[in-house]
């Protein structure tokens, strides 16, 4: 066995040589989340809306999302909270959020919503928001571009960024059951597209399943499948649907997650959805604004066992350091959560098993998941919410809970590229807000106070929100990169993608701001390096495809990088 010298002290160096090349189950880092949505002014509660004793129905079962993002640009991430109203809290960088919902007039927007996805659609310089819904849909417009040039205004100032109403203008309409969407250059013109999954046929009668379904909600196998929308941004503001002569849909529908990526590197964005108890969605990008969907021969379309899963949240990302984006899909209680290893070619194998990842997730229902390297040792590891969707579940099965535990599992590492990969629970070892059951739905990762640990965003379906802090213990080195997109790419550089090399290792990443369940993540890209001391190169492909290499950037600290230009401190 090879001993992958990861980000250890001399001392725990010297203690693993004396008792043999062991893989590390154990929180070496010491690393703790802390929920400190309290103390940072994040107070918004959530509500299932059911009653004690009386099953809720699907709908009321779905969660809500929330999302990371820098609405006014001034360089410290802001948090959005998505429910049948918005909340929007602006951060300081310092760990402290001001509540700007009604100073910004998002408190006149009312609906079903659901999730979310953040990005600047118009290339303007400011990220906008879609809300999706039930019965609902909704594309919200930032005007600081138009409205206010100062990058610096605060709570205080009277011309505060305000989100406006675009939808009907843009040529979207309200979705039958919007869930996670995103927004993606799938025909690489520069303007961001929007995707949209949609879950099931509800209505109108919501109830009529109840009395046989009692006293559990109605399982998705009693609902006809909704399936995605796919918007083609046209620029000045407009959109066409374009889902059928696109091809998508000739996906199963019943979609609840939604993630891209370009999982063949031939420099177009594929699509990956997660869909609930039928055969999952590989959408290959094949240009031309046309999909193909690969999902049964790729082979990401059903678990190891070769059966649909309850597919809820995706997320793309390269755990073993091999170059290629691999893809995780969150299930169902008792199903394996899927690994889908990208062996290249255009086909995965579901490693879940020998990773470690199907025993470690099998007993909870999970949503919304996320890659994230919370030690900055420059491996990705998994952070998972947990939660039910039966509030009276223990009625028939006393060892199935409704509020269940949040997990962080740990690469432990291995070979550079090897399938040998072995993820462990680290969950109890990380702090208790981890421990603490919860309904979990939502999940959004960011650097909320810039100190390069990366926190995360939990929201729970039955409770407040949790910001969990990322703090104490030992941290690899680290670089962040915030991209601009120019010419002919998109100004967010979704889709860009990024290798540093630094300590004898490369690692890829692409910039998007999707992925999870029904949630949006900080577009910055923060990547540990480990016991590097510097790092040796930059690559960078930008989504018009301009290549462009950088050497001598500094590490532990937040980078932009202009395409075309010198980076900017």
């Amino acid at each position: 066995m090879k001993l992958n010298l990861r980000f250890f002290s001399p001392i725990l160096l010297v203690g693993i040589l004396l008792t043999g090349c062991h893989r590390r189950p154990e929180n070496l880092s010491g690393v703790q989340f802390v929920d400190v949505a309290v103390q940072a002014g994040v107070v918004r509660v959530y509500s299932a809306g059911g009653k004690p004793n009386i099953p809720l129905t699907i709908l009321q079962t779905i969660g809500h999302g929330g999302a990371f993002l820098d609405y006014n640009q001034d360089g410290n991430l802001d948090i959005l909270l998505v429910d049948t109203s918005l909340t929007l809290y602006q951060g300081d960088g310092q760990g402290h959020f001001t509540d700007v919902t009604q100073a910004t007039g998002m408190n006149r927007l009312h609906g079903h919503f659901l999730g979310c996805t953040v990005a600047d659609y118009d290339n303007d310089g400011y990220p906008d928001l879609y809300i999706s819904g039930y019965r609902e849909g909704r594309l919200l417009h930032n005007e600081a571009g138009g409205r206010n040039s100062s990058r610096s205004a605060t709570v205080s100032s009277p011309h505060l960024r305000v989100f406006r109403d675009v939808t009907a203008a843009a040529g979207l309409k309200p979705q039958r059951w919007g869930t996670s969407c995103g927004f993606v250059d799938l025909d690489n013109d520069g303007l961001l597209d929007l995707v949209i999954a949609n879950y099931v046929d509800f209505g109108p009668d919501p109830h009529r399943y109840l009395q046989r379904c009692e006293p559990l909600a109605c399982p998705p196998q009693d609902y006809n499948p909704e399936r995605p929308t796919y918007y083609h941004n046209l620029g000045q503001g407009r959109f066409r649907e374009v889902a059928r002569s696109s091809g998508l849909l000739t996906s199963a529908g019943k979609g609840l997650g939604v993630a891209f990526a370009d999982y063949d590197q031939d420099g177009k964005q594929d699509i990956l959805f997660a869909n609930d108890e039928v055969a999952g969605d590989l959408f290959h990008n094949e240009g031309d604004n046309r999909l193909r969907n690969v999902g049964v021969e790729a082979g990401v379309a059903f678990g190891p066992e070769g059966r649909p899963h309850g597919g809820m949240g995706a997320d793309w990302g390269d755990y073993d350091g091999d170059g290629r984006p691999d893809a995780v899909v969150t299930t169902y209680t008792n199903q394996p959560k899927s690994l889908y290893h990208n062996d290249g070619k255009g086909l995965f194998t579901d490693v879940s098993e020998q990773s470690g990842v199907g025993s470690s997730t099998k007993p909870w229902l999970a949503f919304g998941v996320k890659w994230l390297d919370y030690d900055n040792d420059g491996w990705l590891d998994l952070m998972i919410a947990n939660g039910n969707v039966d509030n009276n579940i223990s009625v028939m099965f006393p060892d199935v809970h409704y509020r269940q535990p949040t997990q962080l599992l740990r690469n432990t590492g291995g070979d550079f590229g090897g399938k040998d990969i072995k993820f462990v629970d680290v969950s109890k070892l990380a702090g208790k807000a981890l421990q603490k059951p919860i309904v979990g739905r939502g999940l959004a990762i960011g650097d909320f106070d810039n100190d390069g640990r990366i926190d995360v965003l939990l929201i729970e379906d039955e409770g407040p929100a949790l910001l969990l802090h990322n703090q104490g213990g030992r941290v690899g080195h680290w670089i962040g990169l915030s991209l601009t997109g120019a010419g002919h790419s998109n100004r967010d550089a979704l889709g860009a993608r990024v290798t540093v090399e630094a300590g004898g290792r490369k690692q890829v990443r692409e910039v998007q701001t999707s992925g999870s369940y029904l949630s949006a993540s900080d577009h910055r890209l923060l990547i540990g390096i480990g016991a590097a001391t510097h790092i040796d190169k930059i690559a960078i492909r930008w989504p018009d495809g301009r290549e462009e290499n950088l050497s001598g950037i500094a590490i532990d600290r937040y980078h932009t990088l202009q395409e075309g230009s010198a980076p900017q401190p």
